[in-house]
């Protein structure tokens, strides 16, 4: 972990040297600073492996600084720093390219284990790391785990990490209702939300639904299945 490099935008003060000092101490190395400008400007020099950002921030907010990290095609994982808990601002975090969030006040434990997280389930396993099982089919869709790879119909399928471990696990398990708590605890590895899986789920539809009927079922008050 020495070698992964966060950088931090956060403008208060306190809260930003709590962070710095606590990923400095997990062994990780760190650049923090207090705007979006001077976010996007190291953004851009040195590419960190994952942004740890505010909502609210003097100048240009998170929600905007990660379009434009997006819009650029960069996948760097994105954890939102928000006091504001309302469905409609945690979906647009997600929506807008956002891996996952955090809720102030937060515990500093609760925001490693979750930069943990995030790192592990969107960084893509050495070639030699990746199981060599079969191909992975339903219907017409395949997923080749060794060589990380999607077809529908024998279309390609661009998937971000997350998407691509949340539909391997679905398909799996073909015809399974499995819960929501099940995809949570697999894929994200900690006690995450609904809304997070909700986006996620959703975000593979768009990716699949036009290529084909769909294939992700929601089972109401219970969770998903991927079947024909």
């Amino acid at each position: 972990m020495s070698e992964t490099r966060i950088l931090v935008v956060e403008d208060d003060p306190n809260i930003r040297d709590i962070i710095e000092v606590a990923l400095r101490f997990h062994g990780f190395t760190v650049k923090a600073v207090a705007n979006g400008r001077d976010a996007l400007r190291e953004f851009a020099e040195r590419r960190p492996d994952l942004i740890v950002l505010d909502v609210m921030l003097p100048d240009i907010d998170g929600f905007e600084i990660c379009r434009r990290v997006r819009a650029e095609g960069a996948t760097t994982p994105v954890i939102f720093l928000t006091a504001r808990d309302t469905v409609s601002d945690t979906v647009r975090g997600l929506t807008m390219g956002g891996d996952d969030y955090v809720t102030k006040p937060f515990s500093v434990e609760a925001l490693i284990a979750r930069v943990r997280a995030v790192l592990r389930r969107t960084t893509v396993p050495d070639v030699a790391e990746r199981p060599s099982r079969d191909v992975l089919r339903v219907a017409d869709l395949e997923l080749d785990e060794a060589r990380w790879e999607v077809r529908r119909g024998g279309v390609r399928v661009e998937l971000s990490p997350t998407e691509f471990r949340l539909l391997a696990f679905l398909m799996e398990h073909p015809g399974l209702v499995l819960t929501k708590r099940q995809l949570l605890d697999q894929v994200w590895g900690y006690g995450g939300s609904s809304q997070v899986l909700e986006t996620y789920i959703s975000y593979l539809r768009r990716k699949l639904d036009p290529l084909g009927p769909p294939l992700i079922h929601t089972q109401r008050g219970v969770g998903y299945a991927l079947r024909p």
